[in-house]
């Protein structure tokens, strides 16, 4: 019976596993996920459902505790920045995943790789994923390795790819890469076979290859979303790969980072193509959806604000602690956060970022914010000085200054959206997380969602004047928290 088997799900934060652990549920599985914070499952409809197992997989404790009593672990986990670092990284945590579950005794792993062409030139973080099926099939283990391509799926690194380059550019010119040929596959298709690897005894020990019905290039899939659109693209074709250039390229029109892009262009050098027959005779059930079917469903999901989960969910394993500055590009949106320790209990903090504004002010640069104030008014914007209803006390819903407080958690968190005039959507976000050494962890994040080219611009232009700014903002902060903390 199938809920008498414990499964475990490596990566249930990422793309494909926060959507995997629902499958499996619905299969009638019990599920354990191990993530490296839990924290960040928070909000998904499936968490009292499951076992949730605090853990890093370069850490073989965790791995021993995690694989306690599983039946099955799906191996989801792998760095998203390739480099040779991060390629080593994730072949670590291969061994270790090994080696725990054949001390665990478990039945069988299933790893999720890619569809890379073995005889290429490979880039480190694709020879690492490829090896990565090598590493887990090292122990008495059986191994069921599932490759799979470019997934075409809202959310998806590719989607996403092709979604911003063909909606913001009329006009492309075309590397190389953009006509390498390709089988990509649906996210629906893909959880298909992962669930259903389960059922089929075959798969046991099998490296398996999967794909959409159709050969496409890169540009084929642009102009598929296009006419899905009903936008007019053309192509410029060059002969040239310039990967990292690409990648770069595609930093600036899309929401993806080039660290993340970069391993996706390496991989499409080569044609990455099913060359066996094995997934249709052995999952003979599941019809794999066409490129412009998986692209309608895609967008539709999109458009109704019903992405499960985005590329952007997944962590990168052994990550710092506490990273004091970040830099990020994400679902379409510029991110700048900071963090520190702060000695002090969290409702100290809290109450810190919670009386800003108003009479008190912006604790560094006051003439800055108020010569931001004045040109917001100049341009028929609301200005600086509505100032706040009370110096301490604060309610969602209530203006502060040119924000509106849309979030406010006890102790916890304070979320400003900006209602000054800006091409785009701006928020400033404040959170006060207790840690186990009783410390706080104080972050301050700012978020920028553009709008349009002048959007793009506005920010770039900005950028240099917010880092001085947010980051006396968020020092003055931990500083009026001392203080608090020593009239306490």
């Amino acid at each position: 019976m199938t809920e008498k088997k414990l499964i475990l799900v490596t990566g249930a934060t990422g793309y494909v596993g926060g959507r995997l652990v629902p499958k499996l549920l619905e299969a009638g599985y019990r599920v354990r996920c191990l993530v490296r914070d839990p924290s960040r499952l928070e909000g998904r409809a499936w968490l009292k459902q499951v076992e949730v197992t605090a853990g890093d997989a370069l850490n073989p404790d965790d791995l021993q505790h995690a694989m306690r009593d599983v039946s099955v672990a799906y191996y989801l986990m792998h760095g998203k920045q390739g480099g040779k670092d991060n390629a080593d990284r994730d072949l670590q945590a291969a061994r270790n995943f090994s080696h725990a579950a054949e001390e665990a005794k478990i039945e069988r792993i299933i790893y999720f790789g890619e569809l890379v062409d073995p005889t290429a030139n490979l880039s480190p973080y694709l020879r690492s994923r490829h090896e990565t099926g090598y590493l887990l099939r090292y122990s008495s283990v059986p191994v069921t390795e599932i490759r799979a391509g470019m997934i075409i799926g809202s959310g998806s690194a590719l989607f996403e790819m092709i979604r911003y380059l063909t909606e913001r550019e009329p006009v492309l010119v075309c590397p190389a890469w953009f006509f390498s040929q390709a089988q990509p596959i649906a996210i629906r298709d893909v959880l298909a076979y992962l669930v259903d690897a389960l059922k089929v005894p075959d798969t046991v020990g099998r490296v398996i290859e999967i794909g959409g019905p159709t050969r496409l290039t890169y540009a084929d899939m642009l102009l598929g979303y296009a006419k899905e659109r009903n936008l007019r693209r053309w192509l410029i074709r060059t002969p040239f790969h310039a990967p990292r250039l690409s990648a770069y390229w595609v930093h600036m029109i899309t929401p993806i980072h080039w660290r993340v892009v970069a391993p996706l262009i390496e991989g499409l050098r080569a044609n990455l193509i099913v060359r066996d027959d094995a997934a249709r005779k052995l999952f003979p059930h599941i019809q794999p959806l066409d490129f412009q079917t998986a692209a309608h469903l895609a967008l539709g999901r999109i458009q109704r604000d019903n992405v499960e989960t985005s590329w952007s969910d997944a962590l990168v394993t052994a990550v710092g602690d506490v990273k004091p500055y970040e830099f990020v590009v994400e679902e379409g949106m510029y991110i700048e956060r900071r963090q520190m320790e702060l000695d002090l209990p969290p409702e100290t903090v809290f109450r810190s970022y919670t009386g800003i504004g108003g009479e008190r002010g912006w604790l560094y640069m006051d003439w800055s914010w108020a010569l931001r104030g004045w040109l917001d008014k100049a341009i028929g914007g609301v200005g600086l000085r509505r100032g706040r209803r009370h110096p301490d006390d604060i309610h969602t819903g209530e203006s502060l200054d040119f924000w509106r407080v849309e979030a406010v958690e006890k102790n916890r968190l304070m979320r400003l959206r900006a209602e000054m005039k800006v091409p785009g959507k701006a928020w400033l976000e404040f959170t006060s997380a207790p840690r186990d050494d009783g410390k706080t962890l104080f972050t301050v994040t700012a978020y920028f969602a553009p709008y349009g080219l002048f959007g793009f611009l506005y920010w770039y232009a900005m950028f240099p004047f917010h880092k001085f700014i947010f980051d006396g903002l968020a020092r003055g902060l931990a500083s009026r928290a001392r203080v608090l903390g020593r009239s306490y």
